[in-house]
């Protein structure tokens, strides 16, 4: 391969290039692997929130550009943070393994559930729809 042939390429966007992702996640090794796979897939920023009182100290959510949001932290319910980060604008999916798919479907019926355990490229996807990115054709 020579200098040329790198110059002749086109840079082709990850799916979360450059996005700043909110991930709320209890479990410590998930929310672990869940950042590098945003970071592998471009985003700028991954912040980890185990548990609501950490999110509640932040002083807005509209510096993140999507949200990955495990329905119960801690034993305590997200569905209220969701609301938040639907009437702030913030694009999210439900990550998680309790799944009150009735709730979800009744009171957020346009945001996607992805069920623990879930595919790498199922989570990023997701994500990237939210924000209305699709795969490079």
């Amino acid at each position: 391969m020579t200098a040329g042939d790198c110059r002749s390429r086109r840079y082709v966007p990850s799916l979360l290039d450059g996005l700043r992702i909110l991930v709320l996640e209890d479990e410590f090794l998930i929310a672990m692997d869940v950042e590098q796979l945003c970071r592998d897939h471009g985003a700028a920023d991954v912040v980890i929130v185990r548990d609501l009182a950490e999110i509640d100290q932040r002083d807005g959510l509209s510096w993140f550009d999507a949200a990955i949001v495990d329905l119960m932290l801690g034993g305590v319910s997200t569905l209220g943070f969701a609301a938040r980060l639907r009437g702030e604008g913030v694009p999210f999916v439900f990550a998680s393994g309790h799944s009150d798919a009735d709730e979800i479907e009744s009171s957020f019926p346009e945001i996607r559930l992805v069920a623990k355990p879930y595919s790498g490229d199922d989570l990023i996807e997701a994500v990237a729809l939210a924000c209305g990115r699709t795969k490079a054709a």
